[in-house]
């Protein structure tokens, strides 16, 4: 019952969201036809204004996005003037996909191991430079990993391509740029979560009834410990998912990501909207499904 309550909310908050989303975009200074290459005459603008339905009172323009919506369509892009929202969401959207997946499996394939093996292994060497390693994946931004392994994988050793998004290779350096800081946040995550664990009593316990420390860290604190893990990964997967303008830029790799920010600087107020709504979309889905492993994975969780 209490997820069928989260679904039904689910319609009337993406409302919200869109009204708010659709409202803030309009209240920003500036217009979709401000940077042109020449400046418009007002005929010319009035014409502009005429055929994008800008000239009508905001809230006929609100029902009309949401008309729009309904039947799957975003409307025009103000700036990329032969496409639909749609048609650039449905090009991007699979490559940002595709990137933000295997940057998350990576994240939670190193981040998991290095916080479990840290935690395990506290206060000896291993912790020391675990540690040191997700700190260092957590200070350094993407915009410094990138070029860094441009130059080191691309072009000194010529191992792999240095961008664009055409076979497997040209995969690795933009998802392991965008999945290294997620990796350092999941194995700090992690190490907490072991460290808080491994003081409980039913380890204590677990410990008392002669159980082995791989049956006691594996089979019983493992299970709890990987718990803030599960609720990071909703948000973080939606950021992942939506794509990286950092990233994207800086390999050529045609995503949603870029489009996000070039839009929101020339005031493509459908691509904003549409794109708020996409990532609100997979935000509130995410957390909804990171909510059903909670209650999996621990079962003293009841949701009423």
């Amino acid at each position: 019952m209490y997820f069928l309550k989260r679904l039904a909310w689910m319609l009337p908050l993406m409302l919200v969201i869109s009204l708010m989303a659709f409202a803030l975009v309009r209240v920003a200074p500036g217009g979709p036809f401000d940077k042109e290459r020449k400046p418009a005459s007002p005929e010319i603008e009035r014409n502009l204004k005429a055929k994008y339905h800008l000239d009508e009172p905001l809230w006929k323009q609100y029902l009309r996005f949401l008309g729009g919506v309904a039947q799957g369509d975003f409307g025009p892009s103000l700036k990329y003037r032969n496409h639909s929202v749609t048609d650039i969401i449905a090009q991007g959207l699979p490559v940002s996909l595709a990137l933000g997946g295997m940057a998350f499996c990576f994240a939670m394939g190193v981040g998991i191991p290095l916080g479990f093996y840290t935690a395990v292994r506290k206060g000896e060497f291993g912790d020391y430079a675990g540690s040191l390693l997700a700190v260092l994946a957590v200070c350094i931004p993407g915009l410094v990993v990138g070029p860094l392994l441009i130059v080191l994988a691309a072009i000194h050793w010529r191992l792999l391509p240095v961008g664009l998004w055409e076979s497997p290779a040209h995969v690795v350096l933009p998802t392991l740029t965008l999945g290294l800081y997620f990796a350092g946040r999941v194995a700090r995550l992690m190490r907490e979560g072991m460290q808080t664990t491994l003081h409980a009593e039913f380890i204590t316990t677990a410990r008392a009834k002669g159980l082995g420390d791989t049956q006691v860290l594996l089979r019983h604190a493992f299970r709890i410990a990987v718990l803030p893990v599960v609720s990071y990964s909703g948000p973080m997967l939606a950021d992942l998912l939506t794509g990286s303008f950092v990233v994207e830029n800086l390999f050529q790799v045609p995503g949603i990501g870029v489009f996000m920010v070039n839009s929101s600087l020339s005031r493509d107020y459908t691509m904003v909207v549409g794109l708020v709504l996409l990532y609100a979309a997979l935000l509130l889905a995410l957390n909804l499904l990171v909510d059903l492993a909670y209650s999996y994975l621990d079962r003293r969780v009841v949701y009423e």
